[in-house]
């Protein structure tokens, strides 16, 4: 995922809660507008993004107040110090988080100024469709070489059936 695709994705879910790109984007950067793809390339230039993450603005309407927001934790691993004086590694599996406290914005605000590369990190907090492994289908027929004919038309695939809501949303890639 580009620079430009993950700026856009963060910006519709902040839009989605409340944010006002536009007005921000005049209000903040003092640049004249020209349309929402203009305005994410602008800021995917020059680390100009990083107004964009720390403004108080986009944060607390990304990591909208007191509603239940989901992310990834990745896995992770180090080494600690047993009772017995020995040191054993210890390996935990990524998993995700929920979370729902008021002022949670200030929380991911502080992690996201404490981080070496605050856009991978807000990365965690979008789900996109392209993070869902599918499961593969197997094929039981081998593919036809371009000089062999088939010798049965090939079927159509069965409809592919919508999976039941779980809980977490899922962001979709559109762009403008």
């Amino acid at each position: 995922m580009t620079r430009f695709e993950l700026l856009h994705l963060l910006i519709a879910q902040a839009r989605t809660n409340g944010f006002d790109f536009r007005k921000w984007y005049v209000s903040r950067l003092a640049l004249p507008w020209q349309s929402t793809r203009q305005a994410v390339e602008t800021l995917s230039t020059e680390r100009r993004y990083y107004a964009l993450l720390f403004s108080h603005e986009f944060a607390s309407h990304f990591w909208k107040a007191g509603s239940q927001i989901t992310f990834q934790v990745p896995a992770q691993s180090f080494t600690r110090r047993k009772a017995d004086g020995t040191i054993a590694t210890v390996n935990r599996k990524g998993f995700t988080r929920r979370s729902a406290r008021a002022d949670a914005w200030l929380y991911h605000l502080r992690e996201l100024a404490a981080s070496e590369e605050p856009l991978r990190t807000m990365r965690k907090y979008l789900r996109v469709e392209d993070d869902l492994d599918p499961d593969p289908a197997p094929s039981s027929e081998a593919e036809p070489t371009p000089d062999s004919k088939p010798s049965k038309p090939a079927a159509d695939p069965p409809p592919a059936t919508k999976p039941a809501p779980a809980g977490i949303a899922i962001v979709r890639k559109r762009f403008i």
